[in-house]
C-alpha cells in the first residue's frame, strides 16, 4: 500500500515538475523572442488627429504582430505633442526613459516639425528666411544629441530616422525648406550604418488634402497609415 502511494507521489511530483519546466521554458524562450522598439518624437509620434488614436505607431504594431507573430514586437512610445529636438534630448535624460533606451533592440526617430513651426512663429505663413536658417543650425546640434545619446547608452539598436514632410504640397517655397532640413536629417543618417532613414514627403503629394488630414498639421487615420506602411517598406525588421 505504501508503494503505491509513494508511486502516486513520485508521478503527481513529475507531472508537476514537467508542468513547471513547460510553463518556465515557454516563458523564456517568448521573453527571448521579444522585441522592444522604442519610439521619439512630437504630436505625430503621438498619433494626434487620429480618430481610433492609434497613429502610426499603433498601426506599425498591428502590422508587426500581423507579418510576424514569432518575433512579439513591443512599441514603447514616447511621443509628446509640442516637443521640439532638444524637448526629447530632455526627456532621454529621465530615469525610466532612459532605462527602456538601454533595453531597446530599436528606436524610431520621427522630430523636427515643431522646430520649423516654431522658430518662423507657429505656422508656415509668411516664412522667415533668417529664422529658419538660424533655426535648422541649432536642429542639426540636437538631433545629433539625440542620436549620440542614443548610441551611447545602446550602441547595438538600430535606428529608424524619418524625414518631415510638407502639410502644404502645393507650397513651393515652404518645400524648399522642407526639402532643406530633410537633406540634413538623411545626411545624418548616411553618417551612420546603423541609422536608416525614412522619406515621408512624398506620401502626401497629389492627395486630397481633406481625405488624409484631420487639421492643417496633422494626418487622420488613413495619413498615419500611410506612414506605417511606409517604415515596413522602407525597414528590414
Amino acid at each position: 500500500m505504501k508503494n503505491k502511494i509513494y508511486l502516486l507521489a513520485g508521478l503527481i511530483l513529475l507531472g508537476f515538475g514537467i508542468y513547471l519546466s513547460i510553463t518556465f521554458l515557454g516563458e523564456e524562450k517568448k521573453a527571448e523572442s521579444n522585441q522592444s522598439i522604442v519610439a521619439f518624437g512630437d504630436s505625430l509620434t503621438y498619433g494626434y488627429g487620429d480618430e481610433t488614436e492609434e497613429g502610426y505607431i499603433g498601426r506599425l504594431q498591428t502590422k508587426l504582430d500581423r507579418t510576424f507573430p514569432e518575433k512579439n514586437y513591443i512599441i514603447t512610445n514616447h511621443g509628446v505633442y509640442g516637443f521640439k529636438s532638444s524637448d526629447v534630448l530632455q526627456q532621454m535624460l529621465k530615469p525610466e526613459v532612459a532605462q527602456d533606451i538601454k533595453n531597446a533592440d530599436m528606436f524610431i526617430v520621427y522630430i523636427g516639425t515643431n522646430d520649423l513651426l516654431k522658430s518662423n512663429g507657429g505656422d508656415l505663413y509668411p516664412l522667415h528666411h533668417e529664422k529658419l536658417v538660424e533655426a535648422k543650425d541649432i536642429y542639426e546640434d540636437k538631433l545629433n544629441g539625440i542620436l549620440e545619446t542614443l548610441e551611447t547608452a545602446n550602441s547595438d539598436a538600430p535606428v529608424i530616422l524619418l524625414g518631415l514632410y510638407n502639410p502644404y504640397p502645393d507650397g513651393d517655397q515652404i518645400e524648399k525648406y522642407i526639402d532643406h532640413w530633410n537633406n540634413s536629417i538623411r545626411k545624418k543618417a548616411a553618417e551612420d550604418k546603423n541609422i536608416t532613414y525614412i522619406s515621408t514627403n512624398e506620401l502626401f503629394k497629389g492627395k486630397n488634402k481633406k481625405q488624409y488630414f484631420a487639421d492643417s498639421l496633422h494626418p487622420n487615420g488613413k495619413g498615419y497609415e500611410m506612414i506605417a506602411d511606409r517604415i515596413m517598406e522602407g525597414f528590414s525588421f
